[in-house]
């Protein structure tokens, strides 16, 4: 009787790239690695630093989180807080393994995920979104669109509203906007995660905390069935 082999693990590093700093989580590995970023962080030089910081790691693939949008695979536009030469890098081929790569704010949807219709926002230095529908995701680009007086969402949620408003004023926005997109997009729960979730007092109804931990979360189930 031929004995049937079971079917290996994938090993994956998950490289979630941001303006500030890069992070970096193994399968197996229980400590995130970080590691600068900034306008000095090109493509190419991402993958040197952290091939050098993860060289003591066993992989066999890696899911990238990109600060921006992804189209068939690849971003749409260079980042904006980043050096450039993104859009058309193989990262593939400078990793040497299979590179899925994601939306920042949709891989930590897809980490926060926890059945039915879900809203995902990140509240950092910009706002990023994305929606989960019974298992199907669907990063968006809700930060750009017209909120108030000639402004954005981003404008007033993001870092920049955050400094011009003032705690106080800039929670009423966050708590208005999520109810206002909730009941547009007709979502059963929203998630808040980023950075600037722990500059909030109370939660708006029908939301509930995500965790930047999230993102490694969704970079693993990024390569489940």
């Amino acid at each position: 009787m031929k004995r049937v082999r079971a079917a290996k693990t994938p090993r994956v590093l998950v490289v979630d790239v941001g303006g500030t700093n890069i992070k970096m989580l193994a399968t197996g590995q229980k400590e995130v690695r970080k590691i600068p970023s900034g306008p000095t962080m090109t493509a190419g030089k991402m993958v040197r630093v952290v091939k050098e910081c993860v060289k003591d790691w066993k992989f066999d693939r890696v899911s990238l989180g990109y600060p921006g949008p992804i189209i068939n695979g690849h971003p749409l536009r260079e980042p904006h807080n980043l050096g450039g030469g993104w859009m058309r890098f193989d990262f593939s081929k400078a990793f040497g393994c299979p590179v899925k790569i994601l939306n920042d704010a949709a891989m930590q949807a897809l980490g926060s995920y926890k059945g039915g219709r879900m809203l995902f926002l990140g509240l950092g230095t910009g706002l990023g979104s994305a929606m989960i529908v019974d298992g199907m995701l669907e990063p968006m680009e809700l930060a750009h669109l017209s909120y108030k007086n000639g402004k954005t969402y981003e404008d007033y949620l993001g870092l920049r509203g955050l400094e011009r408003l003032g705690r106080k004023k800039w929670r009423g926005h966050v708590a208005k906007v999520t109810k206002k997109l909730r009941t547009a997009l007709e979502a059963d729960y929203v998630v808040l995660g980023g950075g600037n979730i722990k500059k909030l007092k109370n939660l708006p109804d029908g939301a509930r905390l995500g965790s930047n931990e999230n993102a490694f979360l969704g970079g693993f189930r990024m390569w489940e069935k």
